[in-house]
């Protein structure tokens, strides 16, 4: 199941921040204020003893038509079920329902994985960001338009 993050689900969330990311990781309390942000959409995939298994956050500007998928991760012992492919298709619906015609997202160059699954998912490379990361590694950035009503 796939369902807006609560307060409850912090704990879960940085633990799985910590696993998936070397750096440039979320602390709990950051995850907490995106959580109590307007602007920001934490979204979790939820096993059915209620583990959260991933998460994903949307981050929108006022009146922009561009929403930007900040993060993505999937808990190790979860890797391989598709929840990254379904928070994607959620986080995209949850764009598109707050008018975004267009959603954004940077990659590691060498996290190969993701790259494959968002160029499979239909998303475009269209630039490349040097020493985005926090060890200094370049990122790929990627947008993809969504169904939007502008």
């Amino acid at each position: 199941m796939i369902r807006k993050a609560v307060r409850g689900d912090l704990p879960q969330l940085a633990e799985i921040e910590t696993q998936a990311f070397a750096s440039d990781r979320l602390s709990q309390r950051a995850l907490a204020r995106h959580l109590r942000s307007p602007s920001a959409n934490l979204l979790v995939a939820v096993a059915a003893d209620g583990k959260v298994d991933a998460y994903a956050l949307l981050l929108f500007r006022r009146n922009a038509a561009v929403a930007r998928l900040y993060s993505l991760a999937v808990d190790r012992a979860a890797r391989g079920q598709g929840l990254a492919r379904r928070l994607i298709a959620a986080a995209e619906a949850a764009a598109a329902s707050r008018g975004a015609c267009i959603l954004r997202l940077e990659v590691r160059v060498d996290n190969r994985l993701a790259i494959r699954l968002y160029e499979e998912l239909g998303y475009a490379c269209f630039a490349r960001q040097a020493a985005y990361y926090q060890d200094g590694t370049d990122a790929l950035r990627y947008q993809k338009p969504l169904a939007c009503s502008t």
